[in-house]
């Protein structure tokens, strides 16, 4: 299994979830075509990247207490 530090699944959760909710936006402004796979794709990395924060965030308060 990969060794990755919390600090980095904190960031990769960030910027997917800021994807999840770009991606609905511009779909919606007409910025970019709707489709129904960009809209499962877009829901897929928000709750992803809601996961990863959690995990990533439980990892450094588990390492940084005392």
């Amino acid at each position: 299994m990969i060794r990755t530090s919390p600090r980095a699944l904190i960031a990769i959760g960030v910027l997917l979830v800021v994807f999840g909710f770009v991606a609905p936006f511009l779909m919606v402004l007409r910025i970019i075509e709707p489709s129904l796979a960009l809209s499962f794709l877009s829901h897929a990395a928000s709750v992803s990247g809601l996961f990863l924060g959690i995990i990533g965030s439980a990892i450094y308060v588990r390492t940084r207490r005392p």
